[in-house]
């Protein structure tokens, strides 16, 4: 069989001592077209255009549209991004297994062969999400962590165990090994692959969580998706994008003393944010990008969806070679990576002036000061010493404002708690956890004995601002030594001036990957964050997505009784309303040296340049310029961080190192045993009544709106997430299925169930529906009556009317996590369309492929300008089978008085597929038609 080869594009290089085939890109050059000049990101994803350009799925059409990409010309045309692999985290990817069982039972009730279901490319599960830190500040919370994850989760873990029988590609990567995004930088990422053919081509990807751009930082093309578009790469769809927009970021100068790649992180998300680089690539290039180290530029890259772009994409070179080697890849991998960059011209990271882009933007390092952000956006970032004053001001600003609504007297209020309450115990360290330290336990432990004790020990106090979480967490820092090892030092210089945490913090260290434990021991600094409580919780994304445990239950029963803005800081990525606790109001994003100081200060509200954190043994003010370490301390620990045989040991046979995985037994077969009983598993409704033929589109009449929302509404908003109360509707679903209150587990672990995930579809406590106001939660108003309920009851009432549902909102309406189930959710609650003033990138396309329509008010216009209050009635027009991408339909709001207003808006539906896509009822059934016609 002969392999295309589009524009003589079909070629040879050399590496170690033999020659490889590839699809070259400087070979375009002689059809005409300007490689030399397209950013790196466009180049990679037309390597594969090229590679799988077969006539079908990707055209020479299509192939030459990208090659003569345009920085500043009108984007209208879609890219067929055929990606090399697939990577799941298990929140995202046991729902998206659960849909490739579903869709293997529907096609064996067509009597077709079920084994016609099967992923394309390879997929990777990581299980990283289950774990919560429901024990820490012990010794034994790791063990403790991990013993009741198996125990929650033994259900979904057997499920996932069939999947990896059932599906030939389908890997695991089992729990308590690492962060998803960590593991695919040190461990899955091998930057260059071979196909069948002895092709070689760039490692790209996809992923079930936002934050699959951490790859960027090691000059892999890959970002998130919601589990419904991954599930459509693996099964041989490209994923589609409208070609985008290349955001050049020149990066020169470096970073001063002080300031850590966590400042610069959450600097370059405020810049880009104010660039409004939503949907487009980001690329970062110029002298100061080189200089960067590979940690620091996967660090930037990991919050591309914070700064709203699709990737935030850095070069390959010798920097990428370099992590390569130190993370275990083998020296014969590295030298072939080094070739086939090479001859295709993407080595080295391009200088000013070297490469077209859409827009430029200009950052120098050195003007990069310490800074967190929050207290409820990663965008809004606040200079370190300004934090006391922008919380107090927050504190007393309106709600309206961004605020917290609350009275001058709430400054100084104060709230006692019985004696007992909060830790006040520091772990004692045994020699055998500090032999590697550089003093002894009894040393250690003698500083903890000589330390004072704190007033609020004997009578702890509570205030606005009090710090109750502080957790170093999230793959954004803890994949980077320098920010670990920095916390470390911190924590050493804090014990040995006698320091300890404010006994009413719950305070935790889990680490993105074993790596870090290896190092913290070897430079033997883990001893002394034990002491002050940070001992390792587990190995999996937890406070960072809301999986931060229970508080002490009298903290936090003063909290809610007190209506109390308490404080967690926590070394993460994302800090929305309600996410990180249901109970702490103001969340603030910083690096992991500073949640250690946090966690000794207590509170918030102090200037950290200007104010002492503590006292220590002696009586003394401490500040934190006499506990932070220089970057000389930092750099002298660095050489233990990047051991390649450290990562080759940890990063091999997963089955002998993970015993409680191997006592999880499986269900065998190529379709699902569905178990009706079951509240975690259940076969997902999308399939019911499935037909070989393709729906019809037409006009929306009569809707009624399920909720009237304001800006940023996240997927954390609309998605089921966190914890489930008692008494909403999911909660009660349960009890009425004999499930105990302690056994609900969380949302997350329950998104194989769609009859749990459609009862908590925009029910988070913190979500604020117009319609009600001023109260928040899900609850909406059932219309004509005008009666209060929750938003899940009122769906069911209309969805037994037959009518159909909308959805109003403002700007950057779905920002957040790629969290499919709020557009399977909306789907499922009978929202037919949603209507907002804007859509982040990835829930826009959600939506679109479960089947409800996207509609974008053009600017000016939206709920306010409309004096929507909710008693309407709404028709969209114009709307048929032959709609065109973006073109304008009619939105009719009738009022309760009878008027009518017609309102010019933007139908969302970006691309020819996506209208395919909605016609068919969503890209599942899409795709599933497809292979059946095909098989």
């Amino acid at each position: 069989m002969s392999l295309p080869n589009p524009f003589n594009t079909r070629s040879t290089f050399e590496a170690n001592g033999a020659s490889h085939a590839f699809y070259s890109l400087p070979a375009l050059k002689d059809a005409g077209y300007a490689i030399d000049r397209l950013p790196v990101s466009i180049r990679i994803v037309l390597e594969s255009l090229l590679r799988n350009c077969d006539g079908k799925r990707v055209t020479e059409d299509a192939v030459a549209a990208l090659a003569g990409w345009e920085a500043k010309a009108a984007r209208t045309a879609e890219v067929p991004f055929v990606v090399a692999r697939i990577v799941l985290q298990d929140f995202t990817g046991v729902p998206l297994l659960v849909d490739l069982a579903a869709m293997r039972s529907a096609v064996d009730k067509v009597g077709k062969d079920s084994k016609i279901i099967e992923p394309l490319v390879p997929v990777d599960l990581v299980v990283d999400h289950s774990v919560q830190v429901d024990f820490a500040g012990s010794a034994e919370a790791l063990a403790q962590n991990l013993e009741l994850e198996f125990k929650r989760n033994r259900e979904r873990y057997q499920f996932v165990k069939w999947g990896m029988q059932a599906f030939d590609t389908f890997k695991v990567v089992p729990p308590g090994i690492g962060i998803v995004h960590q593991v695919n930088l040190e461990y899955l990422a091998k930057g260059v692959l071979k196909d069948a053919n002895n092709t070689y081509y760039p490692d790209t990807l996809v992923g079930t969580d936002s934050h699959t751009t951490m790859i960027n930082g090691l000059g892999v093309v890959g970002w998130g998706v919601g589990g419904i578009e991954a599930e459509a790469g693996m099964l041989g769809q490209p994923v589609y994008f409208l070609t985008p927009d290349v955001v050049g970021v020149h990066l020169t100068g470096a970073l001063q003393e002080g300031v850590t790649a966590t400042d610069l992180a959450l600097t370059i998300t405020e810049l880009l944010r104010k660039h409004k680089v939503v949907g487009k690539f980001v690329e970062f290039y110029g002298p100061g990008a080189k200089a960067l180290p590979l940690v620091d530029r996967a660090t930037i890259a990991n919050m591309a969806p914070e700064y709203g772009a699709t990737m935030g994409f850095f070069p390959i070179d010798e920097e990428t070679s370099l992590y390569l080697r130190g993370t275990g890849r083998s020296e014969e991998h590295v030298s072939l990576y080094e070739a086939y960059y090479k001859a295709q011209g993407l080595w080295g990271i391009p200088e000013k002036g070297a490469v077209d882009y859409s827009v430029d933007v200009e950052l120098d390092l050195s003007s990069v000061v310490p800074s967190v952000a929050g207290p409820k956006r990663p965008q809004d970032r606040i200079v370190l010493p300004e934090l006391g004053d922008r919380f107090n001001s927050l504190l007393t600003s309106p709600v309206a404002d961004g605020g917290f609504g609350r009275g001058e007297a709430d400054l100084t209020k104060k709230v006692a708690l019985a004696p007992h309450v909060g830790g006040g115990k520091q772990e004692t360290v045994s020699e055998e956890e500090a032999a590697k330290a550089d003093i002894s336990a009894a040393s250690i432990n003698e500083m903890a004995a000589n330390r004072p004790t704190p007033d609020c020990v004997e009578t702890p106090e509570l205030a606005n601002g009090s710090v109750l979480i502080a957790a170093i967490t999230s793959c954004t820092n803890t994949s980077n030594p320098s920010v670990m090892l920095a916390a470390g030092l911190l924590a050493k210089k804090a014990v040995e001036r006698g320091l300890s945490v404010n006994p009413l913090v719950k305070s935790s260290l889990a680490p993105g990957s074993r790596v870090v434990t290896d190092y913290l021991a070897k430079t033997g600094l883990q001893p002394y964050l034990d002491q002050l409580g940070f001992q390792t919780v587990g190995y999996g994304c937890t406070t960072c997505i809301g999986n931060s445990g229970p508080l002490d239950p009298e903290i936090e029963k003063a909290v809610v009784d007190n209506d109390l803005v308490a404080a967690s800081v926590l070394s993460g990525n994302r800090n929305f309303e309600a996410r990180v606790h249901q109970n702490i109001k103001s969340n603030f994003l910083m690096s992991p040296p500073l949640v250690v100081a946090f966690a000794l200060a207590g509170r918030v509200d102090l200037n950290m340049s200007t104010d002492p954190i503590a006292q220590d043994k002696d009586g003394n003010d401490v500040y934190l310029k006499d506990l932070w370490p220089t970057l000389t301390e930092i750099r002298d620990q660095m050489a233990a961080a990047l051991k390649p045989e450290v990562f080759k040991s940890l990063y091999s046979d997963f089955t002998s190192q993970n015993p409680k995985w191997n006592e999880i037994p499986s269900s065998v077969g190529n379709v699902y045993e569905w178990d009706r009983e079951s509240t975690y598993i259940q076969e997902p409704p999308f399939f019911t009544d499935f037909s070989l033929e393709p729906g019809t589109i037409a006009e929306i009449k009569g809707a009624r709106p399920m909720g009237i929302f304001g800006d940023s509404v996240t997927t954390d908003h609309i998605s089921p997430a966190g914890a489930i109360k008692k008494d909403s509707p999911a909660g009660r679903f349960l009890t009425e299925n004999g499930v105990d209150f302690v056994d609900f587990n969380s949302y997350g672990s329950r998104r194989g169930n769609d009859r749990i995930m459609t009862r908590g579809t925009f029910a988070n406590v913190r979500i604020k529906n117009l319609m009600v106001a001023p109260k928040e939660g899900g609850y909406t108003v059932l219309q004509p009556e005008g009666t209060e309920m929750s938003i899940y009851d009122a769906a069911m009432a209309y969805k037994e009317r037959g009518t159909p549902l909308i959805v109003i909102a403002g700007q950057e309406y779905g920002t957040g996590s790629s969290r499919d189930w709020a557009a399977k959710g909306t789907n499922l609650l009978g929202v037919k369309a949603v209507v907002a003033e804007s859509f982040e990138r990835i829930h826009r396309s959600n939506l679109v492929g479960m089947g409800v329509l996207p509609l974008q008010f053009k600017d000016g216009t939206g709920a306010k300008s409309l004096g929507l209050d909710g008693t309407e009635v709404f028709d969209v027009l114009g709307l048929s089978t032959d709609v065109k991408p973006q073109q304008d339909l009619t939105l009719r709001i009738t009022r309760k008085d009878g008027s009518t207003e017609d309102v010019t808006v933007t139908c969302r539906i970006d691309t020819p597929i996506e209208v395919d896509y909605y016609q068919h009822g969503g890209i599942l059934p899409y795709v599933l038609r497809q292979i059946i016609a095909r098989n």
